[in-house]
């Protein structure tokens, strides 16, 4: 005789139309509990889903229903699916929009009936509305904290197209989710239109602020990572996750493996932004020249720094660019050192994402095709690298054509005759 299952356990039981689903007593965001049903073409898929099911409920992590308000689907959502799938940095930046900005909102709505309209009317008022009155909008302020728009002076800020699409993702991953678990029967996050954004035209520095930014930053003690930032077009985290192992000065190439991000207030090591970023880079001579230099300066600095040389234990322990006690390089201290760079320098001010356009312009200067640009920044696909440059490459299409013209020219002047016929 088969075993009793004991109570909460859960029971699989097959359906009549060949189905299986399974019932197991969750928690609900209140904090009480209730029966949840689970269903799949097989016994062990029911299984599979009913021991996830089970193990949330052991953690505390509330189950989600299709009748619960969608502000506590979003808390369950970032707290129980979305740090499997997002990045470190990307799950941060949309736990922040969700209880800034899309809880206050929508968060009372049900979840099984938020509706296309719904969510349209809300990113059409976020555009044209003030951030300061955005952020907690549903909490009661004291008297004296009021947001700018109740006292009558608005503050003028509205949030950027790019934030705008942002918000529109996290409501679209979060009910694509509630699909996939059946609470849902549509997205309707799809089926409201995705913001358009207007592109911001790049603008890189060009060759000669280029060479007064190399040579102000001559005697910087990270001399090598700005000319490294500008040769090869690494992102930050990317150019201060390297590590000595990470790269063959013999043969002239370094290999990008990991990235730096500050998340909150931890720096956190993590893999790059897509499969495509994960790369091998060709080095320049000078490259190799400075890097090799900088190499036996972090020699010096950790003779000199003595016992105060203490790498955080977590991370890895040959890192390039350091402090001068051997922790990594905060990102963020970046932009403070090129603001100095570029002043010194008497060079318009730069953001450190700039020196990678700026690479990338160089290379196009230079006559470097298209594709060869993409593996070295490492974007996902070619239509980024041609929709990002494509104002420069104008340049680029022109004195391509020109070379076309002088080619043509030269060689019917050679010939010195046309063309014969077809037919002849």
């Amino acid at each position: 005789m088969a075993k009793r299952r004991a109570n909460g356990e859960g029971t699989i039981t097959k359906r009549k139309d060949g189905r299986y689903h399974a019932a197991a007593y969750v928690y609900r965001p209140d904090g009480t509990r209730t029966r949840k049903f689970v269903y799949g073409k097989t016994r062990d898929e029911v299984a599979g889903k009913l021991t996830e099911l089970q193990e949330k409920t052991r953690q505390g992590i509330p189950a989600a229903s299709s009748t619960m308000a969608f502000g506590d689907y979003l808390t369950y959502w970032l707290a129980a699916v979305a740090p499997e799938r997002l990045k470190p940095a990307t799950l941060n930046s949309y736990e922040g929009l969700s209880r800034l900005y899309i809880r206050p909102a929508l968060g009372k709505k049900k979840l099984n009936r938020l509706s296309p309209a719904d969510v349209r009317l809300f990113l059409t008022e976020f555009k044209v509305s003030c951030l300061c009155c955005l952020r907690g909008a549903d909490k009661e302020r004291p008297e004296g904290k009021r947001n700018c728009c109740a006292v009558g002076h608005c503050c003028k800020r509205r949030p950027s197209a790019r934030t705008v699409q942002y918000i529109h993702a996290v409501l679209r991953s979060a009910l694509q989710q509630a699909m996939r678990e059946e609470l849902i029967a549509r997205n309707v996050a799809r089926i409201v239109e995705t913001p358009t954004v207007d592109a911001k035209e790049v603008r890189p520095l060009d060759t000669g602020e280029v060479r007064m930014l190399l040579k102000t930053a001559q005697p910087h003690r990270l001399q090598a990572l700005w000319l490294l930032l500008i040769s090869t077009g690494l992102r930050r985290g990317e150019a201060l996750g390297l590590t000595w192992s990470d790269v063959d000065l013999a043969g002239g190439q370094l290999r990008v493996r990991r990235n730096v991000q500050r998340i909150r207030r931890e720096l956190i090591f993590g893999t790059p932004k897509t499969m495509r970023s994960v790369r091998t880079v060709a080095l320049s001579k000078g490259c190799v020249r400075a890097l090799t230099e900088h190499r036996e300066q972090q020699e010096r600095e950790r003779k000199v720094a003595g016992p105060k040389w203490k790498p955080v234990p977590e991370h890895p322990t040959d890192l390039i660019f350091t402090t001068v006690t051997g922790r990594v390089t905060d990102p963020r201290s970046l932009n403070r050192m090129l603001t100095i760079l570029c002043r010194d320098a008497k060079v318009r001010r730069v953001r450190v994402h700039d020196l990678r356009h700026t690479c990338a312009s160089l290379l196009l200067a230079q006559g470097v095709d298209a594709r060869t640009i993409m593996e070295t920044l490492g974007h996902s696909t070619i239509t980024m690298t041609l929709d990002t440059y494509a104002h420069v490459m104008d340049t680029t299409l022109r004195a391509a054509a020109e070379r076309m013209d002088d080619a043509l020219e030269f060689g019917s002047e050679e010939e010195g005759e046309t063309a014969p016929d077809d037919d002849v």
